[in-house]
């Protein structure tokens, strides 16, 4: 980490050395697990650039961080990703895989690639906003693009909270496009379109930094593993 990151909370601590989630690593100084220059550390203490700081982890702790499991999965349109309501279906539901959680969201009318998985650690490197990491979508409009919209798209647009960061774009017909883009703010890619005065008809995610939907048909999942593994892990600087 840079000088000017310090002092830094014991659990932001853990997190940047990919030891813990945040909340894992309260947990980790909850029971103890921690200690700061010898002693055992506190919630919320402040780390210094100096200071020595130890895990001790437990046998236990290191065979859960040998059983995470990742899945690409392709959420169909009319699915939610969290907190169903009034009859709604959820992923984890729909697919059947026990254990593990989506990370980030897809809206209820949006289709596409969402990853799954119990590495806690994979949340925070995938969504917060100081680790940019691409995601692509197909997109279908209800109308036709004017011919200054993959420019005015790319530059950034304003969506109302600021504007977009600027992205990469490719016209694939009249009315479709591709995009790629590096942040994710809700409903994203509705509002950019929305202040382009077009609409969308459909919407599908198909990558998430090196991991690609391809032929993986609507409702289904396969594991992430090996070399793909391997790959998307490194660009997340955990491994």
């Amino acid at each position: 980490m840079e000088e000017s990151d310090y002092p830094i909370r014991i659990n932001k601590y853990l997190a940047r050395q990919r030891i813990a989630t945040r909340v894992g690593a309260d947990e980790l100084v909850k029971a103890g697990k921690v200690r700061i220059n010898g002693k055992r550390a506190v919630l919320g203490q402040m780390v210094q650039k100096s200071d020595k700081v130890e895990v001790i982890e437990s046998k236990q702790s290191a065979s859960r961080r040998s059983t995470y499991r990742y899945f690409a999965y392709h959420k169909p349109k009319g699915v939610v990703t969290h907190s169903p309501q009034g009859g709604e279906q959820d992923i984890v539901t729909v697919s059947k895989l026990k254990g593990v959680s989506p990370i980030g969201r897809l809206d209820k009318d949006s289709s596409g690639l969402i990853i799954l998985t119990n590495d806690g650690r994979v949340t925070d490197r995938l969504l917060n906003p100081r680790h940019e990491h691409e995601k692509e979508y197909v997109i279908e409009t209800t109308e036709h693009l004017r011919s200054s919209f993959k420019k005015k798209m790319e530059g950034g647009v304003n969506i109302g909270e600021g504007v977009t960061k600027p992205c990469t774009g490719r016209v694939t017909g009249d009315r479709s496009f591709r995009i790629t883009l590096t942040e994710g703010k809700k409903h994203q890619i509705r509002r950019m379109v929305s202040a382009l005065f077009n609409g969308v008809h459909s919407l599908k995610r198909v990558r998430i930094g090196n991991i690609k939907l391809e032929r993986l048909a609507s409702g289904a999942h396969r594991q992430i593993e090996g070399e793909e593994l391997s790959t998307f892990l490194k660009q997340l600087d955990l491994a």
